[in-house]
């Protein structure tokens, strides 16, 4: 019996489905309506990782957990629930699986807990955390979530922690890595020459199965398809789509401006700006990271070309769309 968190997110949906494909017993944790998906070995839970009683109750009888529920928000106002839903839930999620002896837990972190190097070095899992060039409150969160990981593997847990780069996926149309398509299939007309990696939803999952079974516990794991800039990826998108690609450049200094006029909006409106000082940044920098720990590991293991993963999420994006 498997336990799954995060499972009405992109990755959680993804992985619980492909759990199922291969016959496991799956046990999903729901806090909302509850989903839709039906199968003979799946048993939904409606409970809440910050909930410590019903966490031991959804662990009953259950030998591994994937841990992907975690808050993502690059808005500094919105610390205090970061620091409860990654950093205590996680702990919360170390404790229960303790108490009840769980054989494996799998972690879904984020490169963002792994922390900055200067641009034009290659980040791989041997980077150090460092307080003074990590100034993301969702990095910081997920940092001090790892280091609760890293006490239960002390304490005698079998953990692996999976840090992967933007998720590619055909979610929810209006939040997450999603809305990047919705805002090029929009002809969002502005775009930003910074680099960063880029990973399809279907590689994590294969991944983070793959460490479940990988013979190991106290390591970390990059999961990265390719280091692209985010005008070619719009570019492609765009192609696929049948839109404009941008074609307008966000200089450092408009960015700069644009975050600003966005702090003062929302000081009336109270709605969430659509640019933060911190993705302003995150859009400008050129990041690469290093996938080579995981293709070493899982020697039939390959990621999908970032060109396929592309044509297909657009294609799933706007078969959606016809239904709705």
């Amino acid at each position: 019996m498997i336990l799954v968190t995060g499972a009405t997110g992109l990755l959680g949906k993804h992985l619980i489905e492909k759990l199922l494909e291969n016959k496991s017993h799956v046990r999903a944790i729901y806090r909302g309506s509850r989903p839709s998906l039906i199968d003979a070995n799946l048993t939904w839970v409606k409970g809440d990782i910050l909930d410590v009683v019903e966490l031991e109750e959804a662990m009953e009888g259950i030998r591994y957990v994937y841990h992907c529920a975690a808050m993502v928000s690059f808005d500094r106002k919105d610390k205090k629930q970061l620091m409860q839903t990654n950093v205590e839930g996680t702990a919360n999620i170390v404790n229960a699986c303790i108490n009840k002896k769980i054989e494996k837990l799998v972690y879904v972190s984020s490169v963002a807990a792994i922390g900055r190097a200067r641009e034009g070095v290659t980040i791989d899992e041997s980077l150090k955390w460092s307080d003074d060039n990590n100034r993301s409150t969702y990095g910081i969160s997920k940092h001090l979530a790892e280091m609760e990981v890293w006490r239960g593997i002390g304490e005698g847990l079998d953990a692996v922690i999976a840090n992967p780069t933007i998720i590619l996926g055909a979610g929810n149309w209006d939040t997450g890595s999603t809305a990047l398509f919705k805002s090029v299939y929009n002809e969002f007309p502005w775009f930003t020459n910074g680099i960063t990696g880029f990973v399809d939803v279907n590689d994590v999952v294969d991944a983070l199965m793959y460490l479940m079974i990988y013979p190991t516990s106290g390591e970390r794991f990059i999961i990265n398809g390719a280091n692209v800039s985010y005008k070619s990826l719009f570019t492609a998108i765009a192609s696929e789509f049948g839109k404009k690609p941008p074609h307008k450049e966000v200089t450092p200094f408009l960015a700069a401006l644009i975050w600003r006029i966005e702090a003062i909006k929302t000081l009336f409106t109270r709605k969430k700006p659509l640019l933060t000082k911190e993705t302003a940044i995150m859009a400008q920098s050129k990041v690469y990271f290093n996938n080579e720990k995981l293709l070493k590991a899982a020697k039939t293991f390959n990621y999908t070309p970032i060109e396929e993963s592309i044509k297909r999420i657009c294609k799933e994006l706007m078969d959606k769309k016809k239904h709705v």
